[in-house]
């Protein structure tokens, strides 16, 4: 019998642990599932006769050891700085390793160790990263197969809420974890157009959006991902006249999150003072000029150069920042405060579905002619725990764990899935959960 230990039965390991216990008794599998709240451990194994629950500190170190050393393949679904303890470990111990998070520089430094005990680290398994670098690689070979040459890539995701559950003036909701996304753009986007290199400091990332339609579900705007240019490496697209990566949202969103990162209160490194006695009008107020008699309305709408009754301002006034009603946090960060807010507004009801979407494009020529493809990718959620979230980032982790114990993937050393052996069999399984693009390939028309 085969051991599975999964690390992290968080939001995003819901639809991965069904996956396994599922799978378990045909595959021969004993699943044991850890997390630092073993309540939450319990509720996703869920009395399965092939799942064990225990309590999991990825700190303790001698629980750490013992733990892998008892795995075959080790699945880390906990927070991304703690993952190069868990690879560390399972290099150690001749222990394979999958996860759904970036490749760090540590994990990374295990490359060489990890070949030489014969051990494999596969990562960036998820959602974004993950299918998109498979979806993509797909096509990418694709084209070099047909002898075309890649001129443009850009690529964009977005988590966000199905339409017919879409009913906020925001459309949006958190289908992932909320700090990430009060925190996301910080730092400089870098990529490149048509030869030349482009940078968006945070301070002007969502005054940069462009505009795109995903199949039927109707337009979005895309902001800058951090950075683009580490792709030209991952998908081997050295001299490359354009490369983009981008998040998706509905349109509006970013003009109104603007006003959010121009006041300042996204930033996460200082606390203020006496922050849970003050209200959430008098926090916005503390960002503002000092004139006591205008309104905190006015004077915000005056700052950031908004009307003063224009559809940003509705969206701010129902988020309830001019509220007066304390925030009730101690020590708090802006960032903070900010998340709190927003997840008593931008939580899912009961009967939500989120929705991911994702598109490529890239602009290739073969035989002396232009080429657009577009490849794109909708998934709605089944409920508020199989989230389209969950199946997209849990799914391809249990298919390439299935695939290691197996032995269908037994390449040693640290991947990423660019490669056919990884990419060919994951996406293929994912289409039966109806995790699938949709390819259309046009003439190209200079714009």
């Amino acid at each position: 019998m085969k051991k599975i230990v999964l690390l992290g039965a968080g939001l995003s390991a819901t639809t991965l642990i069904k996956y396994l216990l599922k799978n378990a008794e045909a595959n021969n599998w004993n699943v044991l599932i850890g997390d630092i709240d073993l309540a939450l451990a319990k509720k996703k194994v869920n009395n399965s006769p092939y799942g064990e629950a225990f309590a999991f500190d990825v700190q303790n170190e001698i629980q750490r050891t013992e733990i892998v050393k008892s795995a075959d393949v080790v699945i880390s679904m906990l927070p991304a700085f703690m993952h190069h303890l868990i690879a560390e470990e399972c290099v150690k111990h001749n222990v394979h390793m999958v996860t759904a998070s970036y490749v760090s520089p540590q994990v990374k430094a295990l490359d060489q160790k990890a070949k030489e005990k014969v051990v494999a680290l596969l990562n960036e398994l998820g959602v974004d990263p993950g299918i998109d670098h498979m979806s993509a690689m797909k096509v990418i070979d694709d084209i070099r197969k047909q002898g075309g040459k890649i001129l443009s890539f850009k690529s964009c995701t977005g988590g966000l809420i199905a339409p017919q559950y879409d009913n906020n003036i925001w459309n949006y909701k958190f289908t992932w974890n909320p700090r990430n996304v009060v925190l996301a753009g910080q730092g400089v986007s870098r990529f490149l157009r048509n030869g030349r290199y482009k940078y968006v400091p945070y301070h002007k990332l969502f005054d940069r959006v462009q505009t795109t339609q995903v199949l039927d579900y109707g337009e979005f705007e895309i902001y800058p991902n951090r950075d683009s240019l580490q792709y030209r490496e991952t998908y081997d697209l050295q001299g490359i006249e354009s490369i983009f990566r981008g998040t998706m949202r509905r349109p509006g969103y970013a003009a109104a999150w603007n006003v959010f990162v121009q006041l300042g209160v996204t930033d996460d490194t200082y606390t203020l003072e006496n922050s849970e006695n003050m209200t959430y009008r008098q926090f916005i107020n503390s960002y503002l000029k000092y004139e006591p008699i205008k309104a905190v309305e006015l004077k915000l709408a005056e700052y950031v150069d908004i009307p003063v009754d224009g559809e940003i301002m509705k969206k701010l006034k129902w988020l309830g920042i001019f509220d007066d009603r304390k925030i009730a946090l101690p020590n708090a960060t802006p960032a903070q405060i900010m998340q709190k807010l927003l997840e008593e507004k931008w939580s899912l009801d009961p009967e939500d579905k989120d929705m991911i979407a994702m598109q490529h494009e890239f602009v290739f020529e073969i035989d002396g002619k232009k080429k657009k493809h577009i490849s794109s990718m909708v998934v709605i959620g089944e409920n508020t725990e199989d989230t389209a979230m969950s199946m997209t980032v849990g799914l391809p982790v249990a298919i390439a764990t299935k695939l290691l114990l197996n032995g269908s993937i037994n390449t040693p050393g640290v991947h990423v899935p660019v490669k056919p052996f990884m990419y060919e069999p994951i996406l293929k399984e994912l289409e039966e959960y109806g995790i699938k693009f949709i390819d259309e390939v046009h003439d190209f028309v200079e714009e």
